[in-house]
C-alpha cells in the first residue's frame, strides 16, 4: 500500500443507517482502487464542535457524514471552522443544506430575511432516485464513465437570487439535478471543498468506486504530501 492517510468522518455514527455503513465501505473501495492505506475515524458532532483550530490539522481530509443530524447548530459551527482550513472537505446528504446556510450567514446573502432554501423535498425516511446533470468540465469528466443516477434522502431547491449570489464570488455549481436545482457545489479559491445533497457513498461498489469519493481521497493524498514537503 502507499501513503497512510487519516480521514475524519464528522457525524454521530449509527450502524442501523445504511448511509453510515455505506460511508465506511465507499472509503474502503476508493482506498483499494487508489492503492492507499486510509484510516478513518468517526467523530461525534459534540466532540468536533469543541475542537481548537489546530486539532483539525491532525487529519488529511474531513467528510461530513449524511444525516440524520442530531444537532444542526453544532454542524453549522463546525463547517464555519473548516471553511478556513486548507484541507479537503466533502459534505454529503443533509449537511448540504447546512453548508449553504453557513455561506449565507458568512457572506450576508440574506439581508432582506427572505426564504432562500426550500424544506426537504423528499417525503419521509426514504431514498429517491436523482439524475445528476454535470455542469462543470471537471464533473462532466468525472461522470463520463459512471452512472448519473444517484440516491438521496434530502433534496433542496435553492431560490434564484441565492444561486446568483453564490456564483458571483463564493461557489461554483458543479452539477444540477433533473429538477434543475444545484445538486453539487464547490467553494471558489479552495482546492477541494465540495458539498452535495445526495449520498454518493451508497452507489459505490468495490468493483466501481464512486468517482466523487475517490477524487476526495486523492485530494487528501495530495494535501498530505504537500504538508510533508
Amino acid at each position: 500500500m502507499g501513503q497512510n492517510l487519516k480521514i475524519a468522518i464528522v457525524g454521530d455514527y449509527n450502524f442501523t443507517y445504511n448511509s453510515h455503513h455505506a460511508t465506511n465501505l465507499a472509503i474502503d473501495h476508493s482506498a483499494q482502487f487508489l492503492d492507499l492505506d486510509v484510516n478513518y475515524y468517526w467523530v461525534k458532532l459534540n466532540e468536533v464542535v469543541k475542537f481548537r483550530p489546530q486539532q483539525f490539522d491532525q487529519f488529511d481530509a474531513i467528510l461530513i457524514a449524511p444525516g440524520p443530524i442530531k444537532n444542526p447548530f453544532f454542524l453549522h459551527g463546525i463547517i464555519k471552522q473548516i471553511i478556513g482550513k486548507n484541507i479537503p472537505v466533502l459534505i454529503t446528504g443533509e449537511g448540504y443544506r447546512i453548508f449553504i446556510e453557513v455561506l449565507i450567514n458568512m457572506y450576508q446573502l440574506n439581508r432582506k430575511n427572505e426564504k432562500l432554501i426550500s424544506d426537504n423535498l423528499v417525503e419521509g425516511e426514504q431514498f429517491e432516485k436523482l439524475q445528476i446533470l454535470p455542469h462543470s468540465k471537471a464533473f462532466i469528466q468525472l461522470y463520463q464513465n459512471y452512472s448519473d443516477t444517484e440516491l438521496t434522502s434530502s433534496r433542496f431547491s435553492l431560490y434564484p437570487q441565492l444561486i446568483s449570489s453564490l456564483e458571483n464570488d463564493i461557489a461554483d455549481i458543479e452539477a444540477y439535478n433533473h429538477f434543475e436545482d444545484p445538486e453539487i457545489i464547490s467553494l471558489k479559491n479552495h482546492d477541494f471543498f465540495v458539498g452535495c445533497g445526495f449520498c454518493p457513498q451508497i452507489s459505490s461498489t468495490r468493483e466501481i468506486p464512486h468517482p466523487m469519493i475517490y477524487t476526495f481521497i486523492k485530494a487528501a493524498e495530495v494535501s498530505a504530501q504537500e504538508r510533508v514537503d
